[in-house]
């Protein structure tokens, strides 16, 4: 097993390289103090798992994490951090990230957080538990979304992402070159395959809460 670990302080990467060969005695380390170095080495050994630190010169863990996964570079991601704020740790699995360990519980949990993301799963200290279980209950919603998206028409999705734009019936009319009655079926219907109530403001409610994902629609 290839891994890498990046810290820029250098007795903290030493213990965390202890720890890990105690339980790994074969695996290949790496060790890297700064963040374009890190990136570049991981582009060059492309290790199993890369264990990176938040805070690094040049550049931090989150913005290496989101060029691995941007680059589809197949290292399995650990963040390693201090903060315990659920914004960040939301931001390193929207990154790509597959782990997300508190240093001041690193010795404890780092090995069994090897082990998982190794398996394919995520991991996240005990500590952010309950931030963990609210992410994965959005990565759900956001999942039964995309399912529920998938079965609109191109012409209702065009629609849709004119909604969100807050277009009204007879501006998407004009842009779809289609009447405003047909406009608003496509709108109820749409209405219908999302699981909404199309008898009040339920679908420009939903658009306003999804609006981020809808922006990733690609135009037809």
């Amino acid at each position: 097993m290839k891994l890498l670990i990046a810290d820029d302080h250098p007795i903290f990467r030493k213990g965390l390289k202890d720890i890990v060969l105690n339980s790994f005695p074969n695996a290949e380390i790496t060790e890297c103090d700064s963040g374009n170095i890190t990136l570049e080495s991981i582009r060059s050994i492309q290790p199993d798992v890369a264990i990176l630190d938040i805070d690094m010169p040049e550049m931090n863990g989150l913005e290496i994490c989101q060029k691995i996964y941007s680059e589809n570079i197949p290292t399995k991601v650990i963040i390693l951090t201090m903060y315990k704020e659920e914004e960040m740790f939301n931001k390193a699995f929207l990154t790509g990230a597959s782990g997300y360990v508190v240093k001041d519980n690193s010795v404890i949990e780092i090995v069994d957080c090897i082990k998982e993301v190794m398996l394919g799963k995520k991991f996240i200290g005990q500590s952010l538990q309950s931030a963990f279980n609210k992410y994965r209950e959005a990565d759900k919603k956001k999942e039964k979304i995309q399912d529920l998206l998938s079965t609109l028409t191109q012409a209702e999705l065009k629609t849709l992402k004119l909604v969100s734009q807050n277009r009204s019936s007879k501006e998407i009319s004009e842009l779809l070159f289609v009447s405003v009655k047909t406009v608003e079926n496509y709108r109820s219907r749409i209405c219908k395959k999302l699981e909404l109530d199309a008898r009040n403001n339920s679908l420009l409610l939903w658009v306003s809460e999804n609006r981020e994902l809808l922006s990733t629609i690609r135009e037809f």
